[in-house]
């Protein structure tokens, strides 16, 4: 019976995607984290030495991969909402904009609020590193305050009230011009200052480091990486967790756990919470590598883009969801001044985006890289355990 079964099974190829991630998923947890240390460092001196053909000739490689942390760093937190969760979120560029705000309206002279300097509590120096958490704190708040009301609903209304909330972020800050000087925007930002030399008197993260291959994004993209590890450690334990089990359970049917004994709404209102953070954090890295923040940054396009990296990468995927954001960021730089037929492929990024979802949903809706193989590789596991203990009793 057993030859039996090996032979059926040695008929089916397995394509060389599955064959590395069954690959991945047999080797131990310590194995992992060398090879993921070990990737992560490639990925890193990536800006330093930037293979001819990823090279994106039409702008800083080193800016557009600090833009690709950033967005990776988004596509994780909403990945807790829509991934893990189930949750349709649709406006969750506007806890970014909360996270980018907060750091504005406290450090840029612009604002009212300003507290960066003799009057104020913020040291010039560690002003950006401060807001941070305030950043994040606030963010949460907001997804408390949005979640309370609006969990209950379910698919298509949450959806709609999640698109109401990232809208009605957006012309708050548009329209309080006392504030948030409205359309213009708030300038002069604060940013770490680290590495102030007479070349560079404002440190390694400002815009006046703009030469050679470690410029001012290198240096963001950096920074961006450390924060990518950190919150993938942290979403990574909640998902072993008893949180990122009830989470799995309501995304696979609500009702079913419901009457297992999970507090749905708990559950959610902790993704939520968890999901807005992270998107503060963002923000708050935006805010600081632009220092400058206007509302036409949070529209709803910057808010569909975001969803589609968890979709492209496959959504409860996290590492999965940090492809889907490199190809959000990286198609349209690679693109940039290259033209065909007169035409500028840079500016066709949203054709190109919508002909991709459309082509992955018929070929390949559950994602480049679907989360349902990884919990599978768990099952095939046990099955294989049953399999050699029937064996052995067989042969006993």
């Amino acid at each position: 019976m057993s030859d039996e079964r090996t032979r059926g099974r040695s008929r089916y190829v397995l394509a060389p995607g599955d064959q590395l991630r069954q690959w991945w998923d047999q080797q131990s947890r310590p194995a992992k984290w060398v090879f993921g240390l070990l990737a992560f460092t490639v990925v890193a001196l990536l800006p330093l030495y930037t293979p001819p053909f990823l090279n994106t000739p039409g702008i800083s490689f080193g800016g557009t991969m600090a833009q690709f942390a950033m967005v990776a760093i988004i596509a994780i937190g909403l990945n807790v909402v829509v991934g893990q969760a189930g949750l349709l979120d649709l406006g969750y560029v506007g806890f970014y904009a909360v996270g980018a705000y907060t750091v504005a309206l406290l450090t840029s002279p612009d604002s009212p609020w300003n507290q960066v300097g003799v009057d104020g509590f913020l040291n010039k120096d560690w002003a950006w590193l401060a807001c941070v958490p305030l950043a994040m704190a606030v963010t949460a708040l907001a997804g408390l305050v949005l979640g309370i009301p609006t969990l209950r609903l379910r698919g298509d209304y949450l959806a709609i009230v999640t698109l109401g909330f990232g809208e009605i972020i957006r012309l708050l800050a548009d329209n309080l011009s006392d504030l948030t000087n409205g359309a213009r925007g708030l300038n002069q930002i604060a940013y770490p200052r680290v590495g102030e030399t007479d070349r560079l008197p404002n440190g390694v993260f400002s815009s006046g480091n703009s030469a050679g291959h470690a410029n001012y994004g290198t240096w963001w993209f950096w920074l961006g990486l450390v924060l990518m590890i950190g919150i993938l450690l942290l979403v990574g334990n909640l998902e072993r967790s008893r949180v990122g089990r009830a989470w799995v359970a309501i995304r696979e049917d609500e009702d079913a756990a419901e009457v297992m004994g999970v507090n749905t709404f708990k559950f959610k209102l902790w993704a939520f919470v968890i999901g807005a953070g992270i998107g503060g954090l963002s923000g708050a890295l935006y805010a600081g590598q632009v220092q400058y923040v206007a509302p036409p940054t949070f529209n709803i396009i910057n808010s569909m883009l975001f969803l589609c990296a968890v979709v492209l990468g496959g959504q409860g995927n996290k590492l999965g969801v940090i492809i889907g954001a490199f190809i959000i960021v990286y198609l349209p730089n690679r693109l940039l001044g290259v033209h065909l037929l007169g035409i500028n492929l840079g500016d066709l990024k949203y054709l190109f985006f919508g002909l991709a979802l459309v082509v992955l949903m018929i070929f390949r809706p559950q994602g480049l890289f679907p989360v349902r193989q990884q919990l599978l590789a768990y099952g095939k596991s046990a099955r294989r355990l049953l399999r050699n203990a029937d064996d052995s009793k067989a042969a006993a």
